[in-house]
Formats: C-alpha cells, sequence, structure tokens
C-alpha cells in the first residue's frame, strides 16, 4: 500500500506508520519504504529523511536506512537531476530492488509518498510513478475546507486511476466536517471514489509544541516557560500597540513575530491570552522590563536570527512539513484511525483491492 498525499502538511507520515502499527496489532509483519527522502536534516549532500528512521525505530525494523531510503531527494540531487546527471530508469530500478529485499520479509509492505504526489516527477518518480513500478495500492491522504479542495483530489485519482483504493481526509474542521460528510463524500463516491475516513481535527496532532519550534528554528531562550503549549499559527507584529492588542487578542495558540525593537508589540502579546511564544528577530531582546513580564506570565520568548519576514517563513515551514513527529503523534494517529476510519478496507482484511501483490 502506497500512502500518497495532496500537500506537504496533511498528515501522511503518521497515517503511514499508524497503519503499520495497527496492521502488527492484526498479526501481520509488516515492512515500511519511503522510496525519495524528502524530510530531509540539511539542505546538500548525503542526508537522510527523519521519516524512515522514526519508522525503524517504531516498527522494530532492521532494514539500514538506505533501503529504506534509496533515493535521497534533496536540493543538490534535484540540481544534478535538472542538469543530467541522474538516470530514471537506474534510480527507478534502485527502488524496485530495495522494495523487493525488503519485501521478502513482509506480509504488507507500507509506503509512504514523499512530498505531495507529484514529488519526483523530474526523475519519473511520482508517486503514481512509483505505485505503477511497486504494483501498489495506493491510500491518498487530504485535508478539506472547501468544495474547491475537490480539485486536487480528482486530479490525484486521475493520475492514481485504477491502483487508488481510496481517500482519507485528515485534521477537518468541526465548520467542515458536516459539509465533507453529507456533500463531498457523496460527490467523490459517485465519481467511483470512496472514502475510507474523515478524521477531525485533533489539538494533540496539530501545530508545534514551542519548544520544538525553538529547535527547528535554533534559537535561543530568553525567558522559559510553557514548552509544551501548541503554536498552529504565526502572527506577525507590524501595527501599532493598540491596533497589536485587539488583532492577538482575536486569535488563539498563537506565536507572535517581531523585532526586539518593538517594545509596545511585545507588550501587546504578553496581553493576549491567545499567544503562547513570542520570537524576537533581528538578534535583539526585549527590554528587561518586558522579558519580567513574560517570565511573570510563563510565555517563552525566543531570540531567533534573521530579520522578520525570513523568520516567518522558516517557522511556517516548520508547519507545513510536519516536523514535530514522534511516537505519541503516531499512537494518537492509531485512535483517531481506529475510531473514524474503515481499516480493514484500508489494510485489505475485508478481501477488497485493497490487498494486492506487495
Amino acid at each position: 500500500i502506497l500512502v500518497a498525499s495532496i500537500a506537504d502538511g496533511t498528515g501522511k507520515t503518521a497515517v503511514t506508520l499508524a497503519l503499520a502499527r495497527l496492521a502488527q496489532e492484526r498479526g501481520r509483519s509488516v515492512g515500511y519504504m519511503k522510496p525519495k527522502g524528502t524530510r530531509l536534516q540539511s539542505s546538500a549532500g548525503k542526508t537522510l529523511d527523519r521519516d524512515p528512521m522514526l519508522a525503524r525505530e517504531l516498527l522494530g525494523l532492521e532494514a539500514e536506512i538506505h533501503q529504506l531510503e534509496p533515493v535521497v531527494y534533496s536540493p543538490t540531487f534535484v540540481d544534478g537531476a535538472i542538469r543530467g546527471q541522474e538516470e530514471p530508469d537506474e534510480l527507478g530500478g534502485v527502488v524496485e530492488e530495495q522494495f523487493r529485499t525488503l519485501a521478502d520479509d513482509a506480509d504488507l509492505m507500507l509506503v509512504e509518498g514523499g512530498g505531495d504526489w507529484t514529488t519526483g516527477g523530474i526523475v519519473d518518480l511520482t508517486d503514481a510513478d512509483v505505485a505503477d513500478r511497486l504494483d501498489a495500492s495506493v491510500l491518498l491522504v487530504a485535508t478539506y475546507g472547501t468544495g474547491e479542495d475537490l480539485d486536487s483530489v480528482l486530479a490525484a485519482a486521475e493520475a492514481f486511476g485504477d491502483r487508488l483504493a481510496g481517500v482519507l481526509f485528515n485534521d477537518v474542521s468541526d465548520a467542515a466536517f458536516d459539509e465533507l460528510e453529507s456533500e463531498a463524500v457523496p460527490f467523490l463516491d459517485r465519481r467511483g471514489i470512496p472514502v475510507f475516513g474523515v478524521l477531525p481535527h485533533d489539538r494533540d496532532l496539530a501545530g508545534v509544541t514551542v519548544d520544538d519550534l525553538a529547535a527547528e528554528l535554533g534559537a535561543n531562550v530568553a525567558v522559559e516557560g510553557d514548552g509544551d503549549a501548541h503554536v498552529e499559527r504565526f502572527l506577525v507584529g507590524a501595527m501599532g500597540g493598540d491596533a497589536a492588542l485587539r488583532y492577538f487578542r482575536r486569535t488563539k495558540d498563537a506565536a507572535v513575530v517581531t523585532g526586539g525593537d518593538r517594545p509596545e508589540i511585545v507588550t501587546a502579546a504578553l496581553e493576549a491570552p491567545g499567544v503562547n511564544a513570542v520570537v524576537l528577530t533581528g538578534g535583539r531582546h526585549a527590554r528587561r522590563t518586558r522579558l519580567g513580564t513574560a517570565e511573570t506570565r510563563g510565555v517563552p520568548v525566543l531570540l531567533a536570527a534573521g530579520d522578520t519576514l525570513s523568520v516567518i517563513e522558516r517557522a511556517e515551514s516548520v508547519l507545513d512539513t510536519g516536523r514535530a513527529r514522534d511516537e505519541g503523534t503516531v499512537d494518537r494517529m492509531r485512535d483517531l484511525l481506529h475510531d473514524h476510519a474503515d481499516i480493514d478496507a484500508i489494510l485489505g482484511d475485508d478481501g477488497t483491492e485493497a490487498d494486492s501483490d506487495e
């Protein structure tokens, strides 16, 4: 089963590993592979994707990382492929060879797609290409906000063709949940696209903790606070103090990013109940009085290198790529799948086409 995704940050890794655990609970020996390593620890050189390392740990796999991740899809690799330094057929052959080796010891292979399903097109290794090479059925993970999101689902369904077993919607907000189940799911069913489940938004899986954010940004902690608090959005402090306070008070689970030379913004952020952290840019500390207020209120203050725009871009990428993954994330996803998805259909335990020859 190849688990593909409409876009980055849909929870594909958590879904893949949670399904693997559910299959193990059913007595099946499970293998894992991510043909294209995209969640890299650095942007150049021979670097490793964090997802296969997590999979090896959580699933008790003995395979080497180069088997679990045969293609390191780094910017360096992409640049070389564009210059003609990579041979698509040769890369595809390597993926097939490593897959066969891993599959020898498994009843079921879970193959994780890379980024979104189109990633790898420059070397003929989109998720659709990989599914064809490995003779895999496909589970497509998608999000839903409005009906327009179905355009992407239909485009992916056309690319996967008969290999698409079904769709799993993840992280669906309360506001969109009823519309998705009452209108969108029947629409897809009429188009011959099964929906295996609709997973609700879960706060434990949303955003990133303040501690994880600090680690990903390489930020120094100027004021300790609740490092386990969640951050689901970032606000830029670029207006006056009064306007900023009104703005900040309308949100929750936010981090305010602003220059250390904007004391009025820091003050407004610390007065807003929905702000869980303040990130100061430009290498400047806020005034000691503001830091004292942060300490009193238990709001962490982080010092990040770079200007406000670059820090915001880096912070948003942390959310977009879903970097805060661990065993707790996978366990929670396992519970959501158990409660809100047709596991028998996904794993092929009900005799459906999802049980292919992988």
